[in-house]
């Protein structure tokens, strides 16, 4: 098929990366090399001195007290400025987003909420804001509260209470978080702190980087699928009737806190829901990962701490790593949103809320294998493992009946992935850990796949 010069260029990612956890604490290093041209953005990753399989970090520590730290794109000098900070010994990985000057640490570990250092030292001011929500708030909040002001008088703490679930993920919802703030008369140098899933994640976000044009924000995702994705890179916004995650800023946090123990209160179909972003990445750009899963899937849902820990961790890495190299989602950063167009029409033509995020995504996710197979892109084995580790998961893997064509076609095309009229995907291409962002595909593969997944 010709490429239109309307069509901008595709953008291709396949790192072959390495998930064996007895490498946390193996001495690597990596080169990433760019090659651009008016048709084709790739990216390779390549490493040196072991001959191990290729990573695309570094998961050398730092610590002397054994924690692992994984740094992304770092140079020495931050290397070394940020190895001298005290470390909690419960923090058993910290995970690094180098974003320049606004980069900040991803703390993995048992028991984080406990430790008051760990959330005082990413405290700005003398006033901070909690948004949580019903569900949250009896479990968690305060233990935070807690771990605010301990042994910190100077510091006091407000919170607000949203009610829980995607439906609220809006204007109206975000408005409580503003009134609670200038109600309480916090200034410029006040600290926001997210503290659920990814709903209260995404809003308390979007209020710190509105709020008095920006105040310091810190993430405590409580759920899998912020834990792992959502809590990362500082994607922030509320949904709009028309369309999922249409309002909102890029704005990162100070810190990003991640408690594992907070799964231990998670339902099971939240922790399958995040289990469905956990997959992604494998399918996308670490195939050795996703090996990993299809062995592991069972320890997962078994809610396995160690397990669980590595999924993360991994997860981390490469959303980390990621955003570091595309921070405002130009081009590679679009690759982590497999599925989600599919996904994000699912939302929205069913109802916020209906399904969990996850579950949308899982379904968008096997569409878009589909249409990646239709285009002859990828191999009927990969299919078939898509299909199976997501159902493996007890993630639906195809839409609700009463999603039709049009349904899909009304949402998709206001996907904030269309540019000039034209709608990108990022579809699956070559072997396990590829793939490709891009509007150069044939539009009757589109239409075979929603024909082949709505009764009408």
């Amino acid at each position: 098929m010709a490429v239109s010069p309307s069509i901008p260029p595709a953008l291709t990612f396949s790192p072959k990366t390495s998930t064996d956890p007895s490498l946390f604490l193996s001495q690597t290093s990596d080169l990433f090399s760019r090659g651009r041209n008016l048709d084709l953005i790739s990216l390779r990753s390549s490493l040196f001195g072991s001959g191990l399989k290729t990573l695309n970090r570094i998961g050398a520590p730092v610590l002397k007290s054994g924690h692992n730290r994984s740094k992304i794109c770092a140079n020495s000098a931050q290397v070394m400025e940020q190895s001298s900070r005290k470390v909690n010994t419960k923090v058993s990985t910290i995970v690094d987003v180098d974003l320049g000057n606004r980069s900040y640490p991803i703390y993995i570990g048992s028991g984080l909420l406990e430790e008051h250092d760990l959330l005082q030292r990413h405290v700005h001011g003398k006033k901070v804001l909690v948004v949580t929500n019903t569900t949250i708030a009896p479990l968690y909040l305060d233990k935070v509260i807690n771990a605010l002001t301990s042994g910190n008088s100077k510091v006091s703490v407000e919170s607000v209470i949203l009610p829980d679930g995607e439906k609220y993920k809006d204007m109206g919802t975000l408005m409580k978080v503003f009134d609670k703030a200038i109600e309480s008369r916090l200034d410029r140098r006040c600290t926001f702190v997210a503290l659920g899933g990814g709903v209260i994640g995404d809003m308390c976000g979007f209020a710190a980087a509105a709020f008095l044009r920006g105040v310091n924000f810190i993430q405590i995702p409580t759920t899998l699928m912020a834990q792992v994705d959502s809590s990362v890179g500082g994607k922030t916004g509320i949904n709009h009737p028309l369309g999922k995650n249409m309002i909102g800023a890029f704005f990162q946090p100070q810190c990003v806190l991640i408690d594992t123990d907070t799964l231990n209160t998670l339902p099971d179909r939240e922790l399958a829901s995040g289990i469905a972003e956990v997959v992604k990445y494998g399918l996308i750009r670490d195939a050795e990962f996703f090996e990993w899963q299809e062995k592991n899937m069972q320890a997962l849902l078994a809610r396995d701490p160690s397990v669980l820990a590595y999924a993360i961790k991994r997860s981390c890495e490469n959303k980390a790593e990621v955003v570091s190299l595309d921070e405002k989602e130009s081009g590679l950063r679009a690759t982590l949103n497999l599925g989600h167009t599919f996904g994000h029409a699912i939302e929205t033509g069913f109802g916020y809320g209906q399904w969990l995020h996850g579950e949308a995504v899982a379904a968008g996710t096997v569409m878009a294998v589909d249409m990646s197979y239709r285009l002859g892109w990828i191999d009927d084995s990969i299919v078939k493992r898509a299909l199976n580790i997501l159902q493996e998961a007890k993630l639906p893997t195809a839409p609700p009946e009463m999603m039709t064509v049009e349904k899909f076609k009304a949402s998709m095309a206001v996907d904030k992935k269309v540019a000039d009229g034209l709608l990108r995907l990022i579809l699956l291409k070559g072997p396990l850990g590829n793939c490709v962002f891009t509007g150069d595909y044939d539009r009757k593969a589109l239409d075979e796949t929603l024909h082949a997944f709505c009764k009408s």
